[in-house]
């Protein structure tokens, strides 16, 4: 799998990696992805996805429904 964010769609960046002496090298900054089982007490499921850690605190302050609400998505993009 992608190394992308299922909800946010957050992704690597690219840039370079600058010395002292302005030598530059590419050099890439991954989101800090997680792979959770996150439970829908509104459905008692489980669900499986891959979220960046700032997704994950959004879901933990207003559940996972109303993220994906707010997106603009529903339970079937993310399976």
């Amino acid at each position: 799998m992608a190394r992308k964010c299922e909800l946010t769609g957050k992704k690597p960046l690219v840039g370079n990696h600058v010395s002292h002496a302005n030598n530059k090298v590419k050099r890439r900054q991954n989101p800090n992805l997680h792979t959770k089982r996150i439970y829908i007490p509104e459905l008692e499921k489980y669900v499986r996805i891959k979220i960046s850690n700032r997704a994950l605190r959004t879901i933990n302050k207003k559940g996972l429904l109303n993220f994906l609400k707010d997106e603009g998505l529903t339970l079937k993009d993310i399976s």
